[in-house]
């Protein structure tokens, strides 16, 4: 089979999906590859799920902190249940579908580079698809978990966040190797759901390192109140599962070994660019495709070939993919028309001035642009200004006993922010404030006329400009 469109895109994420959306809306013919779920790993493995089994947690923590209302009590089975009903049973038909009406054509199988504007498809009936684009491919195959290469690792079958999002029964001894983002999003909503041994090993000395320091501390003291051991500087030197779905025995450097029925490894991710035959185009294989701005790949002859999301190691963070997705998809156009490619809005700009980002624990973190030593390590001259979010009328109508602060990082020289930093119940929604402040650069004194809402626990934008002495 060999057929001929406009834009090839390998991967059926939200990347991809974005990227195909803005090129079928400028009138071009596409067709994407899809060798898993037409949806990606966010909607059925990663993001979507591991939210929806944190939200219970949160509210039940929420309830037992609120007057009138007693400690929450969560039925982990109807929570699994919900999880089902979201992810859709694992099944793509209605995603599928959707994507007939960008118009574009499906193909499920493996894809790869054959060449310049080439793409083999290893179709999943057996069978193989040639594919030619006539303007652009993109790479949008997101990326995978790292599994540390310790012993007996490998093979005691450990968790990763697919099997934690996709788990059936929660597990009541639950080990879990990392603190990033995704050791602590599933290391609660597990101990939630009934995980009640649940182990944290950091090899470093805190939860969530690179974020500002005290919104790792506030998550650590909510994670010991709530019975999760967190051991940092922790090294673990072996691992042992002798019967398949037994028990596992991790051995730590300098004390006892831990044994707990199932161990997840959150120790990261690394852009999924293996096999994708990279070398057909001079690229090297199993690194990340360096992009510029316009996500076109760089090194390679034609400027024909884009990559999106993950893959290019820019941000790995969903909703930065789909950006990615649309402005390429945007920039696929005009230069497939001769039109102008270089708008204000077909270029990323937020990697370099704010990647906004939310971690969804309890207390939940929201954190935009540059943290404190980031910003001085650039050189910039700052001044950082910190607020107690229970301060806030708005928090302590939520709340009466709401922990939370609440961290400006500001440029000097220009007189804006660049970075904030959330911590506090509910401060997701305080994030795309943050987001538009940084990113358009927006003076401290027009941002003081941006007036709060009260009482809200957006107030606390006011305090912060008060501390700062406007």
């Amino acid at each position: 089979m060999s057929e001929e469109f406009d834009v090839i895109v390998i991967g059926a994420g939200p990347a991809g999906e974005n990227v195909i959306a803005r090129a079928a809306r400028g009138g071009l013919s596409t067709a994407i590859v899809e060798e898993s779920l037409v949806g990606g790993e966010c909607g059925y493995f990663a993001c979507i799920p591991s939210k929806i089994l944190l939200r219970p947690v949160e509210l039940a923590a929420e309830t037992g902190r609120t007057p009138g209302l007693g400690p929450g009590m969560i039925d982990t089975g109807a929570a699994l249940a919900r999880r089902d009903e979201v992810v859709s049973n694992l099944d793509d038909t209605r995603a599928a579908a959707a994507l007939k009406e960008v118009p574009a054509q499906l193909f499920r199988g493996r894809g790869r580079l054959a060449g310049p504007k080439r793409v083999e498809v290893t179709l999943a009936d057996g069978g193989t698809a040639r594919l030619t684009a006539r303007h652009a491919v993109v790479l949008a195959t997101g990326s995978r978990p790292v599994i540390p290469p310790i012993p007996g690792m490998a093979e005691a079958n450990p968790w990763t966040s697919h099997e934690a999002t996709a788990v059936r029964t929660v597990p009541r001894r639950l080990a879990v190797l990392g603190g990033g983002v995704v050791a602590c999003e599933l290391a609660q909503a597990m101990h939630g759901l009934g995980a009640v041994e649940t182990t944290v090993l950091v090899r470093g000395q805190a939860l969530l390192e690179r974020l500002e320091p005290f919104a790792g501390q506030f998550v650590a003291d909510s994670f010991v109140t709530s019975g999760i051991d967190v051991r940092t500087g922790a090294r673990v030197t072996r691992v042992e599962r002798r019967v398949r779905n037994g028990e596992v025995t991790i051995h730590l450097a300098g004390g006892p070994p831990l044994v707990a029925d199932e161990l997840l490894v959150a120790t990261g991710r690394v852009p999924a660019s293996g096999g994708l035959g990279l070398d057909t185009v001079g690229l090297t294989p199993g690194s990340p495709v360096q992009v510029d701005d316009s996500m076109r790949a760089v090194g390679v002859d034609g400027g024909w070939l884009y990559a999106v999301s993950d893959i290019n190691g820019r941000a790995l963070l969903t909703h930065m993919g789909k950006y990615q997705g649309r402005l390429c998809g945007d920039v696929i156009v005009a230069r497939a028309k001769g039109e102008p490619d270089d708008l204000p809005a077909m270029r990323d700009v937020t990697t370099a001035s704010g990647v906004p980002q939310v971690i969804f624990t309890d207390p939940q973190i929201g954190a935009v642009g540059l943290t404190e030593a980031a910003a001085r390590e650039k050189g910039y001259r700052v001044r950082v200004v910190e607020y107690d979010m229970a301060a806030v009328s708005g928090a302590y109508v939520r709340e009466p006993s709401y922990r939370g602060r609440a961290k400006a990082v500001v440029d000097e020289d220009r007189k804006v922010l660049l970075g904030v930093t959330f911590v506090g119940p509910g401060v997701a929604e305080l994030v795309h404030s943050a987001t538009i402040a940084v990113t358009a650069q927006v003076p401290l004194e027009r941002l003081w006329h941006a007036v709060p809402s009260f009482p809200t626990v957006s107030e606390v934008w006011l305090r912060l400009l008060e501390t700062y002495g406007l």
